[in-house]
C-alpha cells in the first residue's frame, strides 16, 4: 500500500470515529436536555456547578486566545499545551455540564433582555455543535503533521470555539447573577 492510500485510509478511519463520537454525543445532549424527564432530585445537588462550567468556559476561552497568540509567536510547543489544556477545559466542562443537567434538566430564563439572551443561546447551542468535530481534527491533523490542513480547520474551528466558550459564560451571567432559572 502506498503512503498516500493509507493515508487517505487512516483519514477515512478517522472521520467514520470522529462522525460517530460527534452524532452520539450530540444525541445523547438532545435526549437529556429534550427528551429525557427530570427526576425531581435535591435543588441543591451540584448547584455549584453551573459557576464551575462558566470558569471552565473562561478558561477554555482564555487559552484560545493565549494558543492563537502563541503560535502567530511561532511558540508551537507552548501552543501544543494550550491547545491541549483548552480542550481539556471544554471536555471538563462538558462532564458537568452533562452532570448537573442530569439531575435538574433544563434552565429557563424568564429576566430582563429575554428576546437577546434567546438569540444568544441559540447561536451559541447551534454553534457549539461543530465544535466537536472540527477540534478533534484539528487535533488529529496537527498529530499528523499535517499543519496546511490543521490551519485550514482552525481557522473556522478557533472563532467558532471562542464564541462558545464566551457566550457560555454569558449564558451562566443571565441565569444566574442578572436573573434566576426557572
Amino acid at each position: 500500500m502506498s503512503t498516500l492510500a493509507a493515508e487517505r485510509s487512516n483519514d477515512r478511519l478517522f472521520f467514520v470515529l470522529a462522525t460517530v463520537i460527534s452524532v452520539g454525543a450530540l444525541t445523547f445532549l438532545v435526549w437529556l436536555l429534550l427528551l429525557r424527564e427530570t427526576t425531581g432530585t435535591d435543588p441543591e445537588a451540584l448547584a455549584f456547578m453551573p459557576a464551575v462550567n462558566a470558569g471552565l468556559n473562561a478558561g477554555a476561552a482564555l487559552l484560545l486566545v493565549l494558543g492563537w497568540r502563541a503560535i502567530r509567536a511561532g511558540q508551537r510547543v507552548r501552543h501544543q499545551w494550550l491547545m491541549i489544556g483548552t480542550f481539556a477545559c471544554s471536555a471538563l466542562f462538558l462532564v458537568g455540564y452533562i452532570a448537573y443537567h442530569y439531575l435538574h434538566g433544563d434552565s429557563h430564563y424568564e429576566g430582563p433582555a429575554r428576546g437577546f439572551y434567546l438569540a444568544m443561546l441559540a447561536s451559541h447551542v447551534v454553534l457549539s455543535i461543530p465544535v466537536v468535530p472540527l477540534a478533534l481534527a484539528a487535533f488529529y491533523f496537527a498529530w499528523r503533521k499535517r499543519f496546511g490542513t490543521h490551519r485550514k480547520v482552525t481557522r473556522w474551528l478557533a472563532p467558532i470555539w471562542l464564541y462558545v466558550s464566551v457566550t457560555g459564560v454569558l449564558v451562566f451571567l443571565f441565569l444566574y447573577v442578572i436573573g434566576r432559572p426557572v
